[in-house]
């Protein structure tokens, strides 16, 4: 049996009379590229919230690679191996590429207040982040401000924080959002790259990225797991193909 990254039971999220996420419940086993697909508002966003602790539950246990963490804060999820990535770019628009990557890596790296090193002389934190920008394909704009940088540009660097610091399972929402087609192309070539051999769970509108990355497929409408399967079932549900905003999954 395959040991499992993530395992959701009865996971529920209200916000005063409002049930956002009803009786959500999902095993992701270690390694698979799991990609959660649905109407606006269906919840996904949400969903990703609760399991970064960024929001609390209101209801049900959430598993990761067998602890249970609900309740903790989101830095003590990070600690075990948890990180993700964000709808709108997150990064420090005025340090350089190379220091926001080094940002992500400094803390795993065990220096974590350690207002006594000198950073350039940290020699294991540069040669990380010197290979997580060769991984991300900035290494000729390392010394470019972040903030100049192109949107592709600033998505596939938001996607090398998220894994500076070597965490296992990784959370991408919408990493694709706002690019054009060649644009996702490259980000789906990156993502697939750096996610080798970790367990990738990934919110995502565009049906080629899904269809083309995703080992399984979830489908989350009005709050609640319609469906989930590998991409071939999926296309072919028709009850997901009329509730995903009607639109035919086939022509993806």
């Amino acid at each position: 049996m395959s040991t499992l990254a993530l395992r959701l039971n009865g996971v529920c999220k209200k916000f005063g009379r409002a049930t956002i996420l009803q009786d959500v419940t999902l095993d992701i086993p270690a390694g698979e590229r799991h990609c959660i697909i649905g109407p606006n508002g269906a919840g996904k966003s949400t969903l990703f919230n609760l399991i970064s602790a960024r929001l609390p539950t209101s209801a049900g246990q959430i598993e990761l690679k067998g602890e249970n963490v609900v309740g903790l804060p989101p830095l003590e999820i990070n600690r075990r191996g948890l990180s993700r990535s964000f709808q709108i770019t997150n990064i420090f628009p005025n340090l350089s590429v190379f220091d926001n990557v080094r940002c992500g890596v400094l803390w795993t790296l065990g220096y974590r207040y350690s207002f006594w090193h000198r950073l350039g002389k940290l020699r294991d934190a540069r040669e990380r982040t010197e290979q997580v920008l060769e991984q991300i394909g900035l290494s000729q704009r390392r010394d470019t401000l972040a903030g100049v940088l192109s949107y592709a540009e600033q998505r596939a660097l938001e996607i090398g924080i998220t894994i500076a610091g070597g965490a296992d399972v990784i959370l991408l929402d919408e990493p694709t959002s706002g690019m054009s087609r060649s644009e996702s192309d490259d980000a789906v070539a990156l993502i697939r790259r750096v996610t080798e051999g970790k367990t990738l769970v990934m919110v995502e509108h565009d049906m080629s990225v899904v269809f083309g990355l995703a080992d399984r497929i979830s489908v989350l409408v009005y709050g609640k797991i319609l469906a989930t399967g590998v991409p071939t079932v999926i296309r072919a549900n028709p009850a997901v193909q009329e509730a995903y905003l009607g639109k035919s999954l086939s022509r993806a």
